[in-house]
């Protein structure tokens, strides 16, 4: 094959998806349909969203009917697609995490660093009060929060660079990301428990969030132990 040949080949646009199939009939359209969207899900490393999935199916294609229709099929099996920031996902289902383990382990450097108490404490404060620079959390726990622990969860992208602060110097603001909403289960931040309903309630105080586990999936935090850690 020729040069050029091969440079054309290389430049050729994929071929145009039917999405409408107007040759079928309504119910195997609709299962077609649901085999692409199912398709695409399963084949991302991330959750897919519903502007990438419209471009699987018909103009009137109503993407979370499809969604309900794929997960009514998927009930009994041991994975379920979930909303999660932002878009679907497959995920196998948490009663089956202990079996997974004991199949696989957790090999050495492999996988999302369980966080430590000060990391989770410190995420869950820019979580609830993002954007948020360095010295107001350092303010709120009274003790200096360490570049190093900003590091780890930016390492982990569970937080990001925010707007720079209109406070003297403009220092950076923290924000969590979509890695963060996917690795707790959350579809978007308002899905977070609604801190001031929660202070009102007499349900929650500062020492209370220091006590940790106001979102699922944080470790309990000691307060000796996270506080001498926070700036280790």
């Amino acid at each position: 094959m020729s040069e050029a040949s091969t440079r054309r080949k290389g430049n050729e646009q994929p071929a145009l998806l039917d999405t409408e199939l107007e040759h079928l009939p309504p119910e195997l359209r609709w299962r077609e349909w649901m085999g692409r969207v199912e398709a695409v899900i399963f084949a991302a490393s991330e959750p897919v969203t519903r502007s990438v999935l419209a471009r699987m199916v018909g103009r009137n294609c109503n993407i979370e009917l499809i969604i309900d229709d794929i997960r009514a099929e998927l009930a009994g099996r041991p994975y379920e697609l979930v909303s999660v920031a932002g878009g679907w996902q497959h995920r196998t289902r948490k009663v089956f995490g202990d079996a997974i383990h004991a199949a696989f382990g957790t090999a050495a450097g492999e996988g999302a660093k369980e966080l430590s108490q000060a990391e989770a404490l410190v995420l869950m404060c820019i979580a609830y009060f993002q954007p948020i620079t360095r010295g107001e959390l350092s303010s709120f726990f009274g003790k200096e929060v360490s570049r190093d622990l900003i590091g780890v969860l930016r390492g982990q992208e569970l937080i990001a660079s925010g707007p720079r602060s209109p406070q003297p110097g403009a220092p950076y603001t923290y924000v969590t990301t979509k890695n963060f909403l996917s690795q707790f289960g959350l579809d978007t931040l308002r899905q977070l428990p609604d801190f001031e309903a929660l202070e009102d309630a007499g349900l929650l105080s500062k020492e209370k969030l220091l006590a940790g586990n106001i979102i699922p999936g944080f470790a309990d935090i000691d307060d000796d132990g996270a506080s001498a850690a926070l700036d280790e």
